[in-house]
């Protein structure tokens, strides 16, 4: 059968249908998850193409996946980062959704709060058991769209749920025709869809989902889950872990139209931003993050990294508030008491931060030596350099000049008198046995004493 394809305008074949292989033994894949071994990358040089879709957008598990993984929010910071997220998302909802819980009376607190703030996006979704009772819960919320967890590994069919593939299938068909029932919209989460028989289930399981979908008029949105990060972004990777030939594969051999496909990854293997950028790239519009990357094990894909992936890709933040992304860092910080690694990128303490002297030299230079962007612009951080031992003439001026505000004819060099002098009461912390960083508080101090108090914070 040939049908003239509304994304690349070519007649293509659609004769393509794959049925469920009921197995009799699970298909683990040992060649490639040995399990005693680092997981291995096997290519087969099956090219697929790139498609990226006319719209992008991002979506949120930092109140679902991110709140399982530390201490559970406060009704009040949760609404603080729900706020937070309409904020850096902008007027255009580039941040589209975001999924809360709905077990508890506190849960629901949360969400109500949330909802009677009358924001557009980010649109609150919910994640729940696939049960009749929570389906009617979430309809009674006012929610139009609900996760229901549908494993599609044998690792989770065989080996969690004790059951065949075909008893898998038809158990999740059914969940989601109650959601039909009750009126809400499923997202189907494709737990562990990296180790999952693509052809052998997860297609013939989604054809399925798609045809229940047109049936009842209600859409049905997809989402692939790299549950345990191993997915690659790599071209010309064989199944289950290439990326792009699971996008491609849903969206050419499964009907997902791209609006309705989203990638959910971990970062178990350092690839969760580089494997959400490949989803977008090959036709997933909606890439699943959490604040900061705060989730299970290693963490889920950062939304603050795919918020300037966006960027990079688009060519313009359409609307998204990027300095906010500081103040939800500085939320986490002092409301929540959640600890940043220091050297994470865009929020940690030290990521635009420099101790060589060398390259304090190049920023008092020109900034855009040793800075990745205009991060005070971006951002709200300046540039900025720890005095150590390390720092220099230099990096003692650049201090001096950005703590202080210096600018113009009032700026100091690394021939100036004060920085000559703080160079010598520096060097001579150190060679009396200091390791530690000077502090912000001690080079204040000695800063007015040394320039005889003409020179003090206000």
């Amino acid at each position: 059968m040939l049908e003239l394809s509304n994304k690349t305008n070519l007649l293509e074949q659609k004769s393509y249908k794959y049925a469920l292989q009921d197995v009799a033994e699970p298909e683990l894949y040992r060649e490639v998850y040995s399990y005693d071994t680092v997981p291995k990358v096997p290519f087969n040089h099956r090219r697929v193409p790139m498609g990226m879709p006319e719209e992008i957008w991002i979506t949120d598990t930092s109140l679902r996946d991110g709140q399982q993984s530390v201490e559970p929010y406060t009704v009040d910071q949760v609404v603080r980062l729900y706020q937070l997220m309409n904020k850096l998302g902008g007027p255009f909802g580039i941040i589209r959704q975001t999924e809360m819980f709905v077990y508890s009376q506190k849960d629901r607190e949360a969400l109500e709060k949330c909802q009677a703030l009358g924001l557009k996006f980010p649109e609150i979704t919910t994640w729940i058991r696939a049960n009749r009772a929570d389906f009617k819960l979430v309809k009674d919320l006012g929610i139009r769209e609900t996760g229901i967890l549908v494993s599609c590994s044998d690792y989770h069919i065989f080996k969690k749920l004790k059951m065949t593939r075909k008893q898998a299938m038809e158990q999740y068909l059914a969940a989601v025709a109650d959601a039909f029932e009750a009126g809400v919209m499923p997202r189907c989460h494709l737990e562990d869809i990296t180790r999952a028989d693509f052809y052998g289930f997860v297609v013939p399981f989604v054809n399925a989902l798609m045809e229940m979908s047109r049936d009842a008029g209600i859409p049905v949105r997809i989402r692939a889950c790299d549950t345990m990060g191993y997915g690659v972004p790599y071209s010309e990777v064989a199944l289950p872990r290439s990326v792009p030939g699971i996008i491609y594969g849903l969206q050419h051999y499964a009907d997902v139209p791209s609006e309705m496909l989203e990638w959910h990854g971990h970062n178990d293997f350092y690839k969760g931003v580089a494997n959400a950028s490949a989803a977008w790239l090959y036709g997933a519009s909606a890439v699943n993050c959490s604040l900061l990357g705060i989730g299970e094990r290693t963490g889920n894909v950062p939304l603050e990294a795919m918020v300037m992936e966006y960027a990079s890709l688009r060519g313009s933040l359409d609307g998204m508030d990027t300095t906010v992304i500081t103040e939800i860092a500085e939320f986490f910080k002092k409301d929540i008491g959640y600890k940043i690694p220091p050297m994470t990128p865009f929020v940690g303490r030290n990521f635009n931060v420099t101790r060589a002297g060398i390259h304090a030299d190049g920023l008092l230079k020109d900034e855009e030596i040793y800075n990745i962007f205009d991060t005070k612009k971006i951002l709200g951080r300046p540039a900025s350099v720890l005095i150590s031992k390390t720092s220099g003439l230099a990096g003692i001026a650049y201090w001096i000049n950005e703590n202080y505000g210096l600018t113009g004819d009032r700026q100091v060099d690394k021939r100036s008198p004060l920085v000559v002098a703080m160079k010598e009461w520096v060097d001579k912390e150190y060679e009396d046995g200091r390791q530690t960083n000077l502090t912000n508080e001690e080079l204040e101090e000695k800063i007015e004493e040394l320039s005889g108090g003409q020179l003090t914070r206000t």
